[in-house]
């Protein structure tokens, strides 16, 4: 009484499949092993150390990349007041 049998998984994926489509599963599987790969990607990069210790500046110290962004955010930001209704 308490757990499915072979059956009752196979109806239910019969079901899962009419409803969403072999394609649209087949899409999702492959979006979930891509994101699993990216993670796994990334928690490899984490622990390594930086390729370059003289590429780090001090704290404090600004270089020509951070200023240019910087100065390209600042243009594209908008400044406005919000004021309350009467």
């Amino acid at each position: 009484m308490g757990g499915f049998s072979i059956w009752h998984w196979l109806i239910v994926l019969l079901i899962v499949v009419m409803v969403f489509g072999t394609k649209k599963l087949k899409n999702m599987g492959s979006d979930l092993g891509g994101a699993v790969k990216g993670f796994k990607d990334g928690m490899r990069e984490g622990g390594q150390p930086p390729a370059d210790d003289a590429a780090v500046t001090p704290p404090g110290q600004v270089t020509n990349a951070q200023a240019k962004a910087t100065e390209k955010a600042e243009r594209n930001t908008i400044d406005v007041e919000a004021r309350q209704k009467p």
